[in-house]
């Protein structure tokens, strides 16, 4: 693990400490779930628009498409 130094509010830091001691876990792994919560969402979200998109291209092979404009570059 790579460790890191970040700079919080005193009442964040404060509810850091007090959430920690109610869960007996470090206020690090607080922070370090708190992190991965936000990287699964962010990479729900990236799924979620891809699922929207699939299949929205309907004007025959795409790599085709993509080979004939750059050839006209």
């Amino acid at each position: 693990m790579t460790r890191t130094v970040i700079s919080i509010e005193p009442d964040i830091k404060q509810w850091l400490d007090t959430r920690a001691a109610q869960e007996g876990v470090p206020m690090t792994e607080l922070v370090r779930r708190a992190v991965r919560l936000l990287q699964e969402q962010e990479r729900g979200q990236f799924d979620s628009i891809l699922q929207q998109t699939k299949g929205i291209w309907q004007n025959g092979d795409g790599l085709s498409y993509q080979e004939k404009s750059r050839q006209e570059w």
